[in-house]
C-alpha cells in the first residue's frame, strides 16, 4: 500500500537532497579553488579548506529546511514540473540571501562570494536534475503497475466524471479508480471503464477491508446534505479522504479563501487586482506606459489625425460610451474611421467585414489598430488600462449579461487597450463566449509578468489582425 511506503520515500527524498546540496557546494569549491578562477578574488585564500567545508554543517540542514518550507516534500503526483522548478529556485534564492546576510552579519570578509554564487547556480541545476530523475523513475514504475494509489469515488456527478477523465489521461500519476458508489445511478453503470459498484451505504463493508489508499467524495450538489456523515465515516476508518466539489462551473480552480474568526469563507472569484499593492503597481505602469506611448506615437497620431480630417467631413476624434470598471460608463476615444452617422445608425451593430460605413483611411487605421491610439488619454484619465478586457457598449453589455455566463466578471478590472483575448485572435466579430473565457483567465491569473507578456505579443499579434475591419 502507498501509505506504508510513503514515509520511506520521503526519507529517501530528503537524503538525496542532502547529498545533492553537499555535492553542489563541493563542486562550487572545486571550481573556485582548483581552476583558473582561483586568483580572481584577492584575499579569499586566507580561509582554510576546513573552514569552508565546516559551513556544510549549517548549509545542508538549512537548505533541507527551506525545501520543506517551500513544500518540496509534499506528494507531487499531479504537480506540474514548472511549479517544482519554481520551488527549487525560490528555496535556493532565499538560502543564498540568508547565506549572504550571515556573512555580512558576522563580518566574514574573506569568504568567497563567487563560491556562494556558483553554489546557487550548481545547486539549482543538480536539484532540478535529481528531482526530475526521481519523478521520471516513479512515473516509469507507475506505468508498470507499481506505486499505485487505489481510489474509490463516493457519488456520481460531473465532478466524478471530470476526475475520472483526468486520471485516465494521466497514467503517470499512478491513480487507479476502483469504482463509484451512488444511490441514484444503477449498479453496473460504466463511465470510461469505471463501474458503479453499488450504493453509498456499502462504505460500511468496504472501508474495514483496508484496501483503499484514498476516498474521493464526489457527491452531486443535491446530495450535499449527506456530506458530513460520509466524511465522518471515512475519517473513522483512517483512509485519506478528499473532497472534489461539484460546483467547479462557478467556482474557480484556485478559490480565494478568508478566515472570518474561524469561519472559512470562499470567494467565488479571485481577482488579484483587488490587492492594493497590485493595483498601485499596475496603475503606475499604466501612467508611465501611456506617457511614453504618447511621446513615441505622437508623429503617427498627428499624421493619422490629418488624413482623417481630409478624407471625410466630421470630427477627427470619435467618442463612444463604453462600460468600464464596476459597471461605470465612460467615453472611449478613437480616431474616426467611418462616415459621419446619426446616433441611431451608429448604435445598430458592430462593424462587419467590408462595412460600407468605413472610410478608405479608416480601413488602414482599423487594420493596423492605429485608430486605438487616442485611448492612451483614457488610460491617463484612469478610465482604462494598457492591458485588460476590451470595453463594450452599454446596449451590448445589457444583451450579453443575460446570454453569456459570467460575462459581467470582466467589469471587476479596468478595461484595456489590449488584452489576453485580443492577442489570441478574439477581437471584432468573433465568439463572445470564447472572448469571455480568455478575459476571465486574465482576471484570475493576473500578474505584472502576464501584462508585459501581453504588451510584447501585441506588437506581433495585436496591432494587425484578420478580424480587425
Amino acid at each position: 500500500m502507498i501509505k506504508d511506503n510513503q514515509k520511506y520515500f520521503n526519507r529517501l527524498h530528503l537524503l538525496v537532497d542532502a547529498v545533492v546540496i553537499a555535492l553542489s557546494y563541493s563542486l562550487a569549491w572545486l571550481i573556485k579553488f582548483a581552476t583558473p578562477l582561483a586568483d580572481t578574488e584577492p584575499g579569499v585564500t586566507a580561509l582554510s579548506v576546513e573552514t569552508y567545508f565546516s559551513a556544510l554543517y549549517f548549509i545542508v540542514p538549512g537548505y533541507v529546511l527551506l525545501y520543506y518550507f517551500f513544500n518540496m516534500y509534499t506528494p507531487k503526483r499531479t504537480t506540474r514540473r514548472k511549479y517544482e522548478i519554481a520551488g527549487i529556485i525560490k528555496a535556493n534564492t532565499t538560502g543564498t540571501m540568508l547565506f549572504m546576510v550571515v556573512l555580512y552579519a558576522f563580518k566574514i570578509e574573506h569568504f568567497s562570494r563567487l563560491l556562494v554564487g556558483l553554489f546557487y547556480i550548481i545547486n539549482i541545476m543538480l536539484s532540478t536534475f535529481s528531482k526530475t530523475m526521481m519523478r521520471n523513475s516513479l512515473q516509469y514504475f507507475r506505468k508498470k503497475g507499481y506505486n499505485l494509489k487505489y481510489v474509490l469515488l463516493v457519488g456520481y456527478s460531473r465532478a466524478a466524471e471530470e476526475y475520472i477523465t483526468r486520471i485516465n489521461a494521466n497514467p503517470q500519476w499512478g491513480y487507479v479508480v476502483r469504482g463509484i458508489l451512488d444511490d441514484r445511478v444503477p449498479g453496473g453503470t460504466l463511465y470510461k471503464g469505471v463501474k458503479v459498484l453499488g450504493r453509498i451505504e456499502n462504505l460500511l463493508y468496504i472501508l474495514p477491508e483496508n484496501k483503499l489508499d484514498e476516498i474521493a467524495v464526489t457527491l452531486a450538489l443535491e446530495d450535499y446534505n449527506r456530506l458530513e456523515k460520509i466524511v465522518d465515516l471515512c475519517e473513522k476508518s483512517g483512509v485519506h479522504t478528499k473532497f472534489i466539489p461539484d460546483y467547479n462551473s462557478f467556482v474557480p480552480s484556485r478559490p480565494y479563501t478568508e478566515d472570518l474568526m474561524g469561519l472559512p469563507v470562499i470567494n467565488i472569484r479571485y481577482v488579484p487586482l483587488t490587492n492594493t499593492l497590485n493595483w498601485i503597481a499596475k496603475r503606475a505602469v499604466d501612467v508611465v506606459g501611456a506617457l511614453c506611448g504618447l511621446i513615441i506615437a505622437s508623429p503617427v497620431m498627428l499624421l493619422s489625425a490629418f488624413f482623417v480630417k481630409v478624407s471625410s467631413p466630421g470630427p477627427v476624434i470619435f467618442k463612444q460610451e463604453r462600460v468600464g470598471l464596476h459597471n461605470k460608463t465612460f467615453y472611449m476615444y478613437k480616431f474616426r474611421t467611418m462616415e459621419l452617422q446619426k446616433p441611431s445608425q451608429e448604435k445598430k451593430a458592430w462593424t462587419v467585414k467590408d462595412d460600407p460605413r468605413v472610410t478608405k483611411v479608416g480601413k488602414i487605421l482599423r487594420k493596423t489598430s492605429l485608430d486605438e491610439l487616442p485611448q492612451l488619454f483614457n488610460i491617463l484619465a484612469g478610465e482604462m488600462s494598457l492591458v485588460g478586457p476590451r470595453p463594450e457598449r452599454p446596449l451590448f453589455v445589457k444583451k450579453f449579461k443575460e446570454e453569456v455566463p459570467r460575462y459581467m466578471i470582466k467589469h471587476q478590472v479596468r478595461p484595456g487597450l489590449t488584452g489576453w483575448a485580443q492577442i489570441n485572435g478574439y477581437r471584432g466579430d468573433t465568439s463572445i463566449r470564447k472572448r469571455i473565457e480568455y478575459d476571465i483567465f486574465y482576471i484570475e491569473n493576473w500578474s505584472m509578468g502576464l501584462d508585459f507578456k501581453i504588451m510584447f505579443l501585441t506588437i506581433f499579434k495585436g496591432f494587425i489582425n484578420k478580424n480587425a475591419y
